[in-house]
């Protein structure tokens, strides 16, 4: 149930049986040879294939994230922490004055973890609002469904690419890229950044059968079905 096919009504309506609300947040950054907005792509997708049998509204994706270290590529959009903070804190304020009070952010992107450290500090000040934070693609059971198909995985790699994240036109390399390190990259600025991971894979085979993929991608929704249905206290 996306708010984006309803009208101001209905969600009054819908909130005198349910309180609940889904927020997706993903980010515009590279991903190699797939297409610059797949965080937010499967972070919107996913939160309404979980919704949808619980009549749950799923707001529409916040499609920027923080993403400084890929500023070097082209078509990537990186907001400031304070800023994210302050925008995840105006949603809530928000979703909270109409009356919500169940709010899920689905995230599907890495970076904007630290953007939900306020989660906390802002309920002490709402007191009756639960906030969760909800990383679908590393989350236990998908984390195991990804491991399951092959252990070296990573950003850019087979892992997202989907059939819905892929672009039909771009051919993907052969053979398999060997992982970063990550402590190595997270001490460069963002050309160094980009002159030590050139397309941008982080580590692991481009593409995986579509087969194999949707193991994956039920582990995710059924997932953040659980984390949506309870408990919240």
């Amino acid at each position: 149930m996306k708010i984006a096919d309803m009208n101001w009504m209905q969600v009054e309506k819908k909130l005198q049986q349910d309180r609940r609300a889904i927020v997706p947040v993903g980010s515009t950054e590279q991903h190699g040879y797939l297409r610059l907005t797949v965080d937010a792509i499967l972070a919107e997708r996913v939160s309404c294939e979980a919704a949808e049998p619980l009549g749950v509204p799923v707001f529409p994706v916040l499609s920027y994230g923080i993403t400084p270290y890929f500023r070097a590529y082209p078509g990537t959009i990186s907001l400031r922490l304070d800023t994210y903070q302050r925008i995840v804190a105006d949603i809530l304020d928000s979703l909270a004055e109409t009356g919500f009070t169940r709010v899920m952010f689905v995230n599907g992107h890495g970076g904007n973890t630290p953007g939900g450290s306020i989660l906390q500090e802002w309920m002490n000040a709402h007191p009756g609002i639960i906030v969760k934070w909800h990383n679908w693609w590393n989350a236990p059971r998908t984390a195991a469904a990804v491991a399951a198909v092959d252990s070296v995985a990573s950003h850019a790699s087979w892992m997202e690419n989907f059939a819905w994240t892929r672009l039909s036109d771009v051919k993907l390399p052969d053979g398999q890229k060997p992982m970063i390190d990550l402590a190595r990259m997270r001490m460069m600025d963002a050309a160094g950044v980009r002159a030590y991971l050139g397309d941008g894979n982080f580590g692991g085979v481009y593409q995986k059968p579509d087969e194999q993929m949707m193991q994956v991608w039920r582990a995710g929704v059924e997932e953040t079905r659980e984390a949506l249905e309870g408990p919240w206290a």
